[in-house]
């Protein structure tokens, strides 16, 4: 069993800075002195005086006399964390526990132009994939799950231009190379948030897949499960979706 100092503050200040920085952020305008200690309960002088050392440190501004707001010092340490995120390092582990549940090659992918690039894997060899996309390995973004969240993102112009730039190429008998279908099936996509492969990239595999969002909302990268076609349990969708979800929370989305 966890120790209580764990989750526990055990310094009282500590405790009393982290409500007020809390109250500050939940504001868009600065808030009083009277106001600040009547929400957290705090005795104004006592607010007063951990305000006063908030701003020393820039951790907290005094714009007029009596009233305050975040500092600049805590944007310039947010930029220094989201330097530091990775994507691949936020889903390593997720993406280990997805493969645990489904026995299925679990894949990370990102954007590169008219492509999407497998960056990270989880697999095992009793999944029985014979066909697997190595890390590093590229597929057209029509042809994919994670591709088809990537277009879906995209508006409908910069559709076209793909469309018209790769010429809808396919690689088995089930491939998208119209646009009309592809639009119909982007629309799909955005309305569920998750995507499908269904052996349009590899006869015998399909694939479902859902976005990963930085702190931004801007789509960074797609988590995918591939299976063999008869394998592929609708009931993981949901496991993916909020695989994603956990990834992307990491990252800082908060949508």
């Amino acid at each position: 069993m966890p120790k209580e100092h764990n989750t526990k503050l055990t310094i009282q200040v500590l405790e009393r800075s982290f409500a007020l920085l809390d109250l500050l952020a939940s504001r868009q305008e600065p808030v009083s002195l009277k106001d600040i200690s009547a929400t957290t309960g705090l005795h104004p002088s006592t607010a007063h005086r951990i305000l006063n050392d908030l701003t020393i440190g820039r951790y907290v501004d005094r714009p007029q006399a009596g009233s305050y707001r975040l500092g600049m010092r805590l944007l310039e340490l947010g930029n220094l964390v989201k330097a530091r995120l990775d994507v691949r390092e936020a889903a390593l582990g997720p993406m280990r526990e997805l493969h645990r549940l489904t026995s299925q090659p679990v894949n990370l992918s990102m954007r590169q132009g008219d492509e999407i690039i497998y960056v990270e894997r989880s697999f095992s060899e009793r999944s029985g994939m014979q066909v697997v996309r190595t890390v590093g390995g590229r597929a057209p973004l029509h042809l994919t799950s994670v591709g088809k969240l990537f277009l879906a993102n995209d508006d409908p112009s910069r559709v076209r231009a793909y469309a018209t730039r790769t010429g809808l190429t396919g690689h088995t008998r089930n491939s998208l190379t119209d646009l009309t279908r592809l639009e119909r099936e982007l629309a799909q996509v955005r309305q569920t948030g998750t995507a499908r492969d269904n052996e349009e990239l590899e006869l015998g595999v399909r694939c479902m897949a859902s976005g990963i969002y930085d702190d931004q909302g801007v789509l960074v990268a797609g988590l995918s499960v591939s299976a063999p076609a008869d394998r592929l349990e609708e009931s993981w969708q949901d496991r993916v979706r909020q695989t994603a979800g956990q990834i992307s929370k990491a990252l800082g989305y908060r949508g």
